[in-house]
């Protein structure tokens, strides 16, 4: 044990000296947390909406003051006049307007004549969120237009109340577990992988094979000096981001201890896989190839962004032996629900687990042979 704490110690003299690393490793996540849960978080509004009304009765009139309204409200669109629709159609295409709403020469006599009165909404559909919220304001629009003038005092159709369990989260919410978990990763690769490749790339392994160290307390070694990197990491970036992103009670005593268990869970279990990854490496450039590929095939598969259910099947299998989808599970049910540890118990049953595993398998693929 002795032996394995002084490559513990080494290593973390080392990163100590490295103030710089510390930051960077630190910093660059909360950055990521912030940039993209405000840039994808927010809701679509001031969309440009050219009206092109041919018809100008009095129900083509009303549309026009429901548009009106949601423009002074909701504020989701910005009306532009039109007088001719093939104009608006060609600004549509050269992005000067979002959308181009259309009421027709006939319009108000088929409303008045219950005869399918339409009106049309052209989109720029390459953008579908912007076509998305669009839609969703028209089509809102014409329900509201479409609503009796007098609504019955006992309702004769079903209706759905919604019930929700939580306050309501914001994306920046949403995506805290998955920076958190990038945040472990990235110092597990810059404070794990990369520093063991370098020291073999210099030759400053070769004291550790003249030892009578067992290769077991090497790789450990490593490893706990790697998991308390990146649990420093993951600490600063979960207390400072959930201040950011508003999470209810941050510091919760008893919140604080379960997260805390789950970051050095999981930094455990991904120094434990890039040890398995760079155990056979020499290259010193392999590591910083592989981190973008590793970052994409872990980090998006694992739900810290967008639901897996509405993956394909090949994704979903990457998803199940991917160790980032249990850390963002736990986290999100620590940080967004407030759940106990009955909540992650799989997630951590698999997360030890797999360290077990990858530990074992680096140990055995680890050579004292230069």
């Amino acid at each position: 044990m002795s032996r394995m704490w002084a490559i513990v110690e080494r290593e973390l003299r080392r990163f100590r000296r490295s103030p710089i690393l510390i930051i960077v490793s630190m910093i660059f996540p909360l950055v990521q947390l912030v940039t993209l849960g405000y840039a994808f978080g927010g809701q679509v509004k001031h969309l440009k909406l050219a009206i092109v009304d041919q018809d100008h009765g009095l129900p083509a009139v009303k549309i026009r003051e429901l548009a009106e309204a949601v423009s002074a409200g909701a504020r989701t669109v910005d009306l532009i006049d039109y007088a001719d629709q093939g104009q608006a159609v060609a600004d549509l295409r050269n992005g000067r307007v979002n959308g181009v709403l259309t009421i027709p020469p006939e319009f108000s006599r088929r409303m008045l004549g219950k005869n399918q009165p339409k009106v049309a909404l052209i989109e720029d559909n390459t953008d579908n969120v912007v076509a998305a919220a669009m839609a969703g304001s028209m089509s809102s629009l014409l329900v509201a237009y479409n609503e009796p003038p007098t609504a019955a005092r006992i309702p004769g159709k079903a209706t759905l109340d919604i019930v929700e369990v939580y306050p309501y989260v914001p994306y920046i919410q949403y995506l805290l577990p998955g920076s958190i978990v990038m945040s472990i990763f990235m110092m597990v690769m810059i404070g794990g992988g990369i520093i063991y490749i370098d020291d073999k790339a210099r030759g400053l392994h070769e004291g550790y094979l003249v030892t009578p160290i067992s290769k077991l307390e090497l790789i450990a070694g490593f490893n706990i000096s790697g998991t308390i990197k990146a649990v420093l990491a993951g600490m600063v970036l979960m207390l400072i981001g959930s201040v950011i992103a508003g999470v209810p009670n941050p510091f919760d005593p008893l919140r604080v201890l379960r997260l805390f268990v789950v970051v050095v869970v999981t930094a455990f279990a991904l120094i434990s896989m890039m040890f398995l990854i760079m155990v056979r490496v020499s290259d010193p450039l392999m590591p910083r190839a592989i981190f973008g590929v590793l970052n994409t095939v872990l980090y998006f598969p694992s739900g810290a962004v967008y639901p897996q259910q509405g993956f394909p099947s090949w994704m979903q299998v990457i998803a199940t032996v991917d160790p980032f989808t249990y850390a963002v599970h736990a986290f999100k049910s620590l940080l967004l629900k407030n759940t106990g540890f009955e909540a992650i118990t799989g997630d951590m049953l698999y997360l030890l687990a797999f360290s077990t595993v990858a530990m074992t398998a680096a140990t055995m693929l680890f050579k004292r042979t230069l």
